[in-house]
């Protein structure tokens, strides 16, 4: 199988690893590949029981980004790679649609578009072999997969322009200082489902909406945050989920969150 997918944590825990399986190709996005990942997002989608999905590669390299032995041979219209493209970066940027959080432990080399997947996550770790590039220009072709913006949108607009430029490679400790991850694990899959099994152990009616806030680079102003948290607080103040939290709280044990 491509794709591996697993609930490592049992299912009560709400966690969905996501493993990309071509480990001699080096998790390149075969079609092969890009089917199964829009059929699994699509189940994740509709099942209430999820709370956290985590995406990693397998062996040496997170994913080596798209399949592009089908260029090479040239003689593709504009249109006609148009139309082949757009409907890669959608199935592929699906984690972005969900209503849960994504995370991405970067195990290895994330390069093109495997980068892009890593950047459209909510979060990300980085191994100790993690390495993130984006040398599309170097390649002879703009940045695809909505790089441009997730890119900026998780480190700035500075390092975004820096790296698409030059398209040089930056290791586990430099993805950290620019922002390009959370933290660097030297045992990134145990630790980084010990941050999911967190994150899923929030109030989900809380989460989802802190996901939306937070989407495409959050609120657009002051008083745009104001007027969202004055719906989005009362919302949750009205769930059973806050009882429950108050409860746990006052009884000192962890809350036993339903999503209600």
């Amino acid at each position: 199988m491509t794709l591996i997918v697993e609930r490592p944590l049992g299912d009560e825990a709400g966690v969905v690893l996501l493993t990309l399986n071509l480990p001699d190709r080096r998790n390149a996005m075969t079609d092969e590949l890009t089917e199964l990942w829009r059929t699994t997002v699509e189940r994740l989608r509709g099942d209430r029981s999820v709370r956290c999905v985590v995406v990693t590669g397998a062996g040496t390299a997170f994913s080596a980004g798209g399949d592009l032995g089908w260029l090479a041979s040239g003689g593709a219209t504009v249109d006609e790679l148009r139309d082949k493209m757009l409907p890669f970066y959608r199935t592929w940027l699906t984690l972005r649609t969900l209503d849960v959080p994504s995370i991405a432990a970067v195990n290895g080399a994330a390069v093109g578009a495997g980068a892009a997947l890593a950047l459209s996550c909510d979060i990300r770790y980085a191994g100790p072999f993690a390495k993130l590039a984006v040398p599309f220009a170097q390649l002879g072709m703009h940045a695809g997969m909505a790089t441009t913006y997730t890119l900026a949108e998780v480190a700035g607009v500075a390092a975004a322009r820096e790296l698409l430029l030059t398209g040089r490679v930056v290791d586990a400790e430099e993805m950290l200082r620019l922002g390009l991850c959370s933290a660097v694990y030297e045992d990134l899959i145990p630790s980084v489902l010990q941050r999911a099994a967190e994150v899923a152990s929030g109030a989900p009616v809380a989460t989802r909406l802190h996901v939306e806030a937070l989407r495409d680079g959050g609120q657009p102003s002051f008083e745009r945050a104001l007027q969202w948290e004055a719906l989005a607080q009362p919302v949750t103040m009205a769930t059973e989920d806050l009882q429950e939290g108050l409860r746990a709280k006052a009884e000192k044990r962890a809350a036993r969150f339903t999503g209600r």
